[in-house]
């Protein structure tokens, strides 16, 4: 029986043998490959890295100063092909008529008070705006940095970008991209660093050696975000025309490559909930901002329901969520069609377009939910290892999204 017994364990095994060969012989699966080099310190150390340069306002020295540091970045990384678009600006005088915008998407409230983008607000509400009083930042140093204002008048700004050229279709591209000024007197942390660091390490991880796409990612980091989209506006109106186009002729070159999709990330750490009553000295309920991020965190990818590209963006977004669900290690992600105030919205009649964020735009955000949104608050250290791990997620749910559409490998 004994014999027996040993005889059936080494059939078993021998049985076993090509299974486990095959299982070791198969390729690992590149996005989680790439994901995997994802990493909360490398995260957390651009965001401070960007923070030196205080709130990054457009039109000021420390915003010149942060377009050189993240394009010697880049270039680090070895996204090497780094470019600028310029364009002009003009900064109104303060108290002068601000400059005309087109007509905003229609508001929600058939169930409660309008949200931007179409959204309608629910719940408890604690009121927003920007800080534009310099002693509301108690830190002196940081005081000090953000003195210089915005000059009056009309003069250059710039966006920053690198491309990953893909291999089988160089005429094809995604763009991902965030905003890199901000306001506020902080350190814009948030409010756009948390963006624009997720936006760079996808640069360095798609940069290393041996990635290959099949299609073109470009990174773009914008400027103006904060005074209305002009920094993307600038770049669809310049560039949407030489789409496709190979220059020169027979070079295998497309400086503007078709745009398959666009991907916008703004505010990226902090969903903390609802605001909360509390009592205040007097007795009074005031409703503050939960001091911990809240368990059911999620990411939120918005599309905009009534853009000529809703179809489409609605299915990009939900390949976003399905790459969350499979390569996201600690949060989920969520699906709204009230995308607005990003810059996104230039883009989403002609391509499409998604932007992903800590919280819904219009409900949550336009609510009240992060009380730091434009605030001498928004500092590296305002945040826990819990806010900067949603950025990292929302960077794996990128990657992961826009590794798959664009087609990638790594070779040996």
């Amino acid at each position: 029986m004994k014999a027996v017994a040993g005889l059936s364990a080494v059939l078993a095994m021998a049985l076993a043998a090509p299974l486990a060969l095959a299982q070791e012989a198969a390729p690992a699966d590149p996005v989680s490959v790439l994901v995997k080099q994802l990493e909360l310190d490398k995260y957390k150390a651009t965001i401070k890295s960007l923070t030196q340069f205080g709130d990054r306002r457009q039109g000021t020295q420390r915003n010149r100063d942060a377009l050189d540091w993240i394009e010697a970045q880049l270039k680090s990384y070895g996204c090497t092909n780094t470019e600028r678009l310029q364009y002009q600006f003009t900064q109104p005088a303060p108290g002068a008529p601000s400059a005309r915008r087109a007509a905003g998407i229609p508001s929600g409230g058939a169930g409660g008070p309008a949200g931007q983008g179409g959204s309608t607000l629910f719940g408890n509400r604690i009121p927003t705006g920007v800080n534009a009083d310099p002693m509301r930042q108690p830190n002196e140093r940081l005081r000090a940095l953000n003195a210089e204002q915005t000059p009056v008048g009309t003069s250059l700004r710039e966006n920053v970008y690198c491309t990953k050229v893909g291999k089988t279709h160089p005429e094809e591209m995604y763009i991902v991209s965030a905003h890199m000024d901000g306001i506020g007197f902080g350190e814009a942390a948030n409010d756009d660093g948390s963006g624009t660091a997720l936006v760079m390490e996808l640069a360095r991880i798609f940069s290393m050696p041996g990635v290959e796409t099949d299609r073109s990612i470009r990174f773009i980091l914008w400027n103006n975000e904060e005074t209305g989209l002009n920094g993307a506006a600038a770049y669809v109106e310049q560039r949407k025309d030489l789409q496709g186009i190979e220059s020169p002729k027979g070079s295998g070159k497309y400086p503007e490559p078709k745009w398959l999709g666009m991907i916008q990330h703004d505010m990226m750490m902090y969903d903390h909930g609802m605001p909360i009553p509390k009592q205040d000295a007097s007795g009074k309920t005031i409703y503050v901002s939960p001091p911990e991020q809240r368990l059911e965190a999620d990411v939120n990818i918005e599309y905009q329901a009534v853009s000529k590209q809703a179809e489409g963006s609605a299915r990009l977004a939900w390949a976003f969520r399905a790459a969350n669900d499979k390569y996201a290690t600690n949060y989920p992600a969520a699906v709204g069609f009230h995308m607005t105030n990003t810059d996104s919205t230039p883009f989403m009649d002609l391509v499409p377009s998604i932007s992903l964020r800590e919280n819904e735009r219009g409900q949550q955000i336009g609510a009240g939910w992060n009380p730091n949104w434009h605030q001498p608050t928004d500092n590296y250290d305002t945040y826990s290892d819990k806010d900067f791990l949603l950025g990292l997620n929302a960077a794996q749910t990128t990657l992961s999204g826009v590794a798959q559409l664009a087609g990638t490998r790594i070779s040996k």
